[in-house]
């Protein structure tokens, strides 16, 4: 059975995203739908003395536009946000073994946020040695609104597990997957394991940079690995 997944993409998103990401053979960028402000394509959260913090890419246009065609606004927001990580982060364990990334994110020109967005995301998933396969619904060009819409993409790479967020509940119809011959899951994100973060107390909702710093090799495990190893200890004892 492969299993897909079609979320828009996030700015250097948190721990969960990638958790989806991980559960899945085919992970599609919803990058041809309608660009929404104040949301996790143009902004995320990181741990700070004084608690969450938002950073923030500032963009042109906004609602009128596809997510793929907003640009990023050239201003001073990268040595902003490059300063804001070292403050808050500089003292982490690996701050230092990922500041290629941090290089990379706050020193490498980039022009289209979908675009930023996506190869973030591939490069954190490279770290974090995840396999999957990764498209934006713009290689399709399917038609349709909603259900329909990700049904299409699913027939397109040849899903036939569709692994959705647990928001969706809410609008989802279910019958469109079951009459499309998908099945349907939600992703539920479990009770993670808290690792030690610099600033008590601790935070879930932040980017995936807090975990990649604070954790380094061992971020895996706080993701998913912790769930894959409770089920080997689980087997053994049951023996």
């Amino acid at each position: 059975m492969k299993k897909a997944a079609i979320i828009q993409s996030n700015y250097i998103p948190w721990k969960g995203y990638f958790d989806i990401i991980h559960d899945v053979d085919v992970f599609v960028f919803l990058d041809d739908v309608q660009m929404t402000k104040r949301d996790w394509r143009t902004r995320n959260k990181i741990k700070t003395l004084r608690g969450t913090e938002w950073l923030t890419v500032p963009v042109y246009g906004g609602r009128e536009q596809l997510i793929y065609e907003v640009n990023i606004a050239q201003t001073d927001w990268q040595s902003q946000h490059a300063k804001t990580i070292q403050s808050n982060y500089s003292k982490a364990p690996y701050y230092k073994e990922y500041q290629f990334l941090l290089d990379w994110l706050y020193k490498t020109p980039h022009t289209n946020l979908s675009q930023f967005n996506r190869e973030t995301t591939q490069m954190i998933c490279e770290i974090l040695d995840i396999k999957t396969e990764f498209h934006s619904a713009m290689e399709f060009g399917v038609s349709g609104v909603k259900d329909e819409r990700l049904i299409n993409i699913c027939r397109e790479v040849g899903a036939t597990l569709y692994l959705s967020g647990p928001a969706a509940r809410d609008y989802i119809i279910e019958d469109n997957f079951r009459n499309a011959g998908i099945t349907l899951c939600y992703k539920e994100y479990p009770n993670y394991p808290e690792y030690d973060q610099l600033f008590p107390p601790f935070e879930h909702g932040v980017s995936i940079l807090d975990v990649l710093l604070n954790c380094g090799p061992k971020t895996s495990h706080y993701i998913w690995g912790w769930r894959q190893e409770d089920h080997v200890i689980e087997v053994n004892h049951g023996k």
